[in-house]
């Protein structure tokens, strides 16, 4: 009875080993294989090896291959066809900044070809112009180059009413200007360290020129510092809200008061 039951329970263990071993080699056999992943292409482009400012001229240092997709880098420098770009670009000036790892566009640089850092980097069209500041016409110091402000026009007229006083009046006549550079010097004051420049350099259409040439002339000009997220606003919508209204500051009497005329 004893050498039965064995019988049978080596037979059970050799079935379901038997069982066991078929079940795993059909779970293997069903199971796909692991494809191996893609390797997208890829190609060498020129990006800025480090920070480069407004104007700084870009060194091979400033310079260095990376490996982009090549999707992303059809439209950029890339070694397979200009081998020699760190070569061919150094020299140039930066029109606009760069910042590290940014790739580089030509269309941000300028070669000097003997032309003075400022002729560089102005635009086609466009003039350079400077007129003096001081700290309270120029936003107290804290207009950097590549800001943009407003230019106001300050005249002091002589009142109709003889016995009455001076008029002052107020306007904007150029507005979204891009300072291109600013004379300044550092200036302590209670402790802190600030910027106070003396001349600022606009950059300018020809007639904007004609225009702050005689504003020079005729009143005092102060600059008005404008938001970063204000760059893009539209010439049409200042001059009609310049039209609508026009602030003036009237003085009487040692009583300054200030009226909306409407246009």
């Amino acid at each position: 009875m004893n050498i039965a039951r064995v019988v049978v329970l080596i037979i059970a263990l050799s079935a379901g080993g038997v069982a066991a071993y078929l079940a795993r080699g059909t779970e293997e056999k069903s199971q796909p294989a692991a494809e191996p992943v893609a390797q997208l292409p890829t190609v060498e482009i020129l990006v800025a090896k480090s920070d480069i400012g407004l104007g700084q001229p870009v060194k091979p240092e400033d310079l260095q291959w990376q490996t982009w997709p090549a999707s992303a880098g059809n439209n950029l420098v890339n070694r397979a066809s200009r081998a020699e770009a760190i070569k061919e670009i150094a020299g140039s000036i930066a029109r606009a900044p760069f910042i590290a790892g940014e790739p580089i566009r030509e269309q941000k640089l300028v070669k000097a070809n003997g032309s003075g850092f400022m002729a560089a980097i102005l635009p086609t069209g466009m003039r350079a112009i400077s007129t003096e500041i001081s700290p309270e016409t120029g936003a107290g110091g804290f207009i950097l180059p590549n800001d943009r402000v407003d230019v106001i026009l300050s005249k002091r007229e002589k009142n109709p009413e003889a016995k009455g006083a001076d008029v002052v009046q107020s306007e904007i006549i150029l507005s979204n200007i891009r300072v291109l550079a600013i004379d300044q010097a550092p200036k302590e004051k209670e402790g802190v360290n600030t910027l106070v420049g003396r001349t600022v350099t606009l950059e300018l259409k020809p007639e904007q020129a004609e225009t702050l040439a005689r504003a020079r002339q005729s009143g005092t000009l102060s600059l008005a510092l404008r938001s970063i997220t204000d760059v893009n606003a539209t010439a049409e919508g200042r001059d009609q809200a310049q039209k609508r209204s026009e602030s003036v500051n009237v003085v009487r009497y040692g009583v300054a008061n200030q009226t909306t005329a409407q246009k």
